[in-house]
């Protein structure tokens, strides 16, 4: 049972304290002498995205979110003697729904999986064989991408959707609910690269209040049948969630969760052997 006014985040690792020493397990920043003699038991590689996140969060939200909960949950993992390394956030992601939107970089998913499998091939050739894809980004529809590459890519892939870690606590730290740079972003946001999170002067969020469009269709609005979104039409400024309820210690205390739930997996996996039955 986690109880949430108890969690403490002074103690937290990156990117809570951004003048840490580069680690070794960082491969965006370490160098050839630090990795060659890693030998690293996983990969987490996040999978983020480049799309407007309503008028206050930076295009890159979903990218900048990946490389700090991956660094958070890959040093706690390290510190409890975790092998792995944690690769650069994939910064471009599936954005069909937002063709209509400037500069949505949108990866088709056909495009997305192949990606995924040549980096993936690029990991097992390193004699990598297990890869978490910690997915940063709704639209990116990961599970299609596993089964395609289950028993032919020479890794065993697992998916972590980050916001879905958090399902269970949702209520317990944040009001409004979260669909795409509302509540929850906004706050990770805060915790974490607050200098790119837009103000007006008397520091109220320059958002809107992430209203949306309901369909015409109860069986659509209950949920029994689904669509794809398009964006221009659901939304006014792309915001799809109510964000002014954000705050810094929301952010931090979703963060710890996430380390508290992610990574002992992290260790476990990195410990665990690949016999005839793995994972199971």
């Amino acid at each position: 049972m986690i109880h949430i006014d108890t969690v403490v985040t002074s103690g937290l690792h990156p990117p809570f304290n951004k003048s840490t020493i580069v680690e070794h397990w960082l491969l965006a920043q370490a160098n050839y002498d630090q990795i060659r003699d890693l030998e690293p038991q996983v990969a987490v590689l996040g999978l983020g995205a480049t799309e407007p996140h309503n008028l206050h969060l930076p295009y890159a939200t979903d990218t900048l979110e990946g490389d700090a909960v991956g660094r958070a949950i890959c040093a706690e993992a390290v510190a409890r003697g975790a092998k792995l390394v944690l690769l650069p956030t994939l910064p471009f992601g599936t954005q069909t729904n937002m063709r209509q939107l400037p500069l949505a970089m949108n990866l088709n998913p056909s495009t997305l999986l192949r990606v995924v499998a040549d980096l993936v091939e690029s990991l097992v050739n390193s004699g990598i064989r297990k890869v978490v894809l910690l997915n940063m980004h709704g639209g990116n529809e990961l599970k299609s991408i596993v089964r395609e590459l289950f028993g032919t890519c020479g890794a065993h892939l697992f998916i972590c959707n980050w916001w879905e870690v958090l399902s269970d606590v949702y209520d317990s730290i944040f009001d409004a609910p979260e669909d795409h740079a509302g509540e929850l972003e906004t706050s990770i946001a805060l915790a974490c690269f607050p200098e790119l999170v837009a103000k007006n002067p008397d520091g109220t969020l320059t958002a809107d209040d992430g209203a949306v469009q309901s369909f015409r269709f109860e069986a659509m609005r209950r949920g029994w049948v689904k669509t794809s979104r398009p964006w221009h039409r659901l939304t006014s400024n792309t915001g799809s969630g109510n964000p002014h309820g954000a705050t810094c210690v929301k952010g931090e205390q979703a963060l710890a969760i996430l380390v508290e739930r992610l990574a002992p997996f992290l260790v476990e996996l990195s410990d665990a052997e690949l016999d005839d039955v793995f994972p199971f």
